[in-house]
């Protein structure tokens, strides 16, 4: 059984310079070659963060992606490295702010693009493919139904956009131009051997990755390196297998839950974000929560 941990809208470390405070993660500066990531409790939903936080979302979101981290390093190493929370923060009350939702990793170069893919047609996929009949340019079968599982994964990437604008889907010889062919067909490979891994991990434990977001930075020595967060209920469409059907949305265990009800309200999608209604703030944790329990044993 976890406790829920103490609720942290924005991390406020003194003692380490701030690099960058993102949609959900404030970073920090340790030296030349390391950073702290602090995974904040806050909720972003069509790129706008939301004005409350979900209590143990940051905790849920750390446990999930070291858990994954992990389980992938054989197949492309990792951000995270061997220096502690204890060594870089002397004062107590800034270990206590960051314990179970800091991580300490190597600083690199990140990649221009985010590698998203897609096991199901579900989302912007599903409107594009309503449109055009075909995902970022990949040519589809007819007929296929919302949230039907796709004949085989696709990679899928996007542009990274600033905070407030939105991710810009691009097909992979635009990758090609941004990364260089030998790179660009590295990053599509690991990223769908790392889904593949993970569907079939997750499958067996009632979950079912409908689609999931990938990050890449590389080191001083060009090598690829695997970075931000890695198959969490805030960067995946997590469904319970038991309810899956074609043809709905269908429920999930990710914050899809918050983008149902902001749909139902008159909010053009627009910073600021509407508050959250106390029931929708408990449920989402919830099934942050569920998700976490189920994939991390």
């Amino acid at each position: 059984m976890h406790n829920t941990p103490p609720v942290l809208y924005k991390a406020d470390i003194k003692s380490l310079p701030l690099i960058n405070s993102g949609k959900v993660r404030d970073i920090f500066a340790v030296d030349a070659n390391h950073m702290l990531i602090v995974t904040s409790d806050r909720l972003s939903a069509f790129d706008v963060v939301l004005p409350d936080p979900i209590p143990g979302k940051g905790n849920v979101l750390t446990t999930v992606s070291n858990f994954w981290f992990g389980r992938t390093k054989h197949i492309i190493p990792n951000h995270l490295c061997s220096l502690s929370m204890e060594q870089i923060l002397t004062d107590e009350s800034e270990l206590a702010m960051v314990k179970g939702r800091g991580i300490v990793v190597r600083r690199l170069k990140p990649l221009p693009v985010e590698a998203i893919v897609r096991g199901y047609i579900i989302g912007s996929g599903w409107k594009d493919y309503q449109k055009t009949g075909a995902i970022c340019g990949i040519p589809l079968p007819e007929d296929l139904q919302q949230a039907q599982q796709l004949p085989v994964p696709l990679f899928t990437p996007s542009t990274k956009a600033d905070i407030g604008e939105h991710d810009e889907n691009i097909n992979f010889e635009k990758t090609v131009d941004l990364l260089g062919r030998e790179m660009a067909e590295k990053v599509r490979d690991v990223s769908l051997s790392i889904y593949r891994d993970a569907a079939e991990y997750a499958h067996e434990r009632g979950i079912i990755i409908a689609d999931t977001k990938l990050e890449f930075g590389t080191d001083r020595n060009g090598e690829l390196v695997l970075i931000d967060e890695v198959l969490t209920p805030d960067s995946s469409r997590f469904w319970p297998a038991d309810s899956y059907e074609i043809g709905i949305s269908p429920p999930s265990f990710d914050k899809q839950y918050v983008r149902d009800y902001l749909e139902t309200l008159d909010w053009n999608k627009k910073a600021p974000g509407p508050k959250l209604p106390d029931e929708v703030i408990r449920n989402t944790a919830a099934k942050y929560r569920e998700a976490r329990d189920r994939l991390v044993v």
